[in-house]
């Protein structure tokens, strides 16, 4: 190992200031999540945010045109992007990008406030790894964006002290509520937390008043994006599905706790064994901040009864504090073992590196470094002058944005939410189950092109009458007319 590394990846990181922490975290983050730029999608939850953005640029408010069933900050942002850069994949990438070394840096700076800033900077470096790598996290997410202005309130709220801060704290935690309503549980494990110490710390009404003027800004936030309804007379539209649509499909979820559970046993076990072990320190009130936070999260996976990939971006700038601080209070590594563990570093970002290879692949093949389905579908569509205006999407839905057209109707924004029959009541649609839509879209609508994936069902496996419907449906009146990878084109026979 050249002794630069091993200077680096001792203590020449003391020595960085917060504007070289930020490009460091810039160009890890660049490089690792770089390739997947190109692709069409990761997750198709971002293609769902960046259709319901669109219908916003195009002056349509969410839930009006187009429904799906998130906050409206989320959409927000997209739509900030793409009224800013046009309809550009690197534009929406690089900024979610900027969101991870936002996110990142902010960690590095709560940790700076508890431990060395060699052990704040290895924290920052892993959140940027953890939330670009392991699953569906390349693309954008509304977790990617909950968890930058969380993250920010709480390093406000351990480093200011002025009363406007607070002000500007509940703002940035009304705009992470609004961004993913599950923020809801760490806010109310911290409200919880900061009114005890209110009552046991000895300044009460100081306390209080931080306390009111962060309830203030929140419910200030709140009303803001109810603003622009109120002005279309569509106040309803907005409270129904914002707060009683999450409810009810909630409510309807049957997920066993059992799910979540072995997660939540995992980490209460791990912050218990370190309070244990004296490796960390849990009467340090920042602790104990980053703590409650935790258990709020943890309780939200808990009512959800299960855990995405993705949802974990969420816990995992709190999480890595606590475990980088817990690794520093341990035994230094040796020489052999510094080695090890930087060979491990370079192999992390493992995913980027097949995914470098992937789109150099596909430009010596395709003549593009854009891939996937999603892209190639659209592409083959227009150059075969084949219908845009009537084409329904079971599947690559990012290719309704490709091709500048919209989902056949409000239900089809996210094609499984055709099937949740107790979010009808608050999508302000004329059918009110999901087959009645199923069918209105298939025999009234009549799509000209049909888009599916090859090898999957067009919904849920566990929706038999759903499936069995399309798949006769389309064996009568559709025919197959192009595989492309795994993106099956069918085109209406009469």
């Amino acid at each position: 190992m050249p002794k630069r590394v091993i200077d680096f990846f001792t203590f020449q990181t003391d020595k960085l200031n917060w504007r070289s922490v930020f490009w460091f975290l810039f160009f890890i983050a660049l490089f690792v999540r770089f390739p997947f730029f190109f692709r069409d999608y990761v997750d198709r939850d971002e293609s769902t945010f960046i259709i319901m953005a669109q219908s916003w640029v195009d002056g349509y408010l969410p839930y009006t045109k187009l429904w799906d069933l998130k906050p409206p900050i989320t959409f927000l942002v997209f739509a900030g992007i793409i009224s800013v850069f046009g309809k550009s994949f690197l534009a929406i990438r690089l900024i979610g990008t900027l969101m991870v070394v936002l996110t990142s840096l902010f960690a590095y700076g709560i940790a700076s406030r508890i431990t060395s800033r060699k052990v704040a900077f290895w924290c920052a470096v892993f959140c940027v790894f953890f939330q670009s790598l392991f699953g569906s996290l390349q693309g954008v997410m509304s977790e990617h964006i909950c968890t930058l202005f969380f993250v920010i309130a709480v390093y406000l709220l351990l480093s200011k002290d002025k009363w406007w801060w607070y002000m500007i704290i509940g703002l940035l935690l009304g705009l992470s509520v609004m961004s993913k309503l599950n923020m809801a549980y760490p806010l109310f494990t911290l409200g919880l937390f900061l009114f005890w110490k209110a009552l046991v710390g000895g300044k009460f009404w100081s306390d209080i008043r931080n306390l009111v003027l962060m309830a203030i800004g929140f419910i200030l936030l709140v009303f803001l994006t109810a603003f622009p309804y109120h002005l279309q007379g569509e106040l309803q539209v907005w409270w129904e599905s914002i707060f009683e649509a999450p409810l009810a499909y909630s409510q309807s979820k049957f997920h066993s706790i059992g799910k979540a559970l072995p997660l939540v046993l995992v980490v209460t076990v791990l912050i218990a064994l370190g309070s244990v072990k004296k490796l960390i320190d849990i009467s340090s009130k920042e602790i104990q901040i980053l703590i409650v936070v935790i258990v709020g999260v943890l309780a939200s996976f808990l009512q959800t009864g299960k855990v995405n990939g993705h949802y974990l971006i969420q816990l995992y700038p709190f999480v890595l504090i606590l475990v980088g601080i817990a690794i520093s209070k341990l035994p230094p590594l040796g020489k052999g073992l510094k080695t090890v563990a930087a060979v491990l570093l370079v192999l992390i970002p493992m995913e980027s590196y097949l995914e470098y290879a992937n789109i150099v692949k596909n430009k010596s093949v395709k003549s593009s470094f854009f891939n996937g389905e999603g892209i190639d579908v659209p592409k083959y569509i227009l150059e075969n002058q084949m219908d845009t205006q009537n084409i329904f999407f079971t599947e690559y839905h990012i290719g309704y944005w490709v091709l500048g057209v919209d989902p056949p109707t409000k239900v089809a924004t996210h094609p499984s939410n055709i099937t949740r029959d107790k979010l009808f009541p608050y999508m302000n649609n004329p059918r009110t189950t999901g087959m009645e839509e199923l069918e209105y879209i298939m025999e009234e609508i009549r799509p000209k092109v049909v888009v599916a994936r090859k090898g999957k069902k067009i919904f849920d496996k566990k929706l038999l009458d759903y499936n069995t419907y399309i798949d006769a449906y389309l064996n009568q009146h559709y025919k197959l007319i192009k595989t492309i990878d795994r993106g099956l084109i069918y085109q209406r026979l009469e």
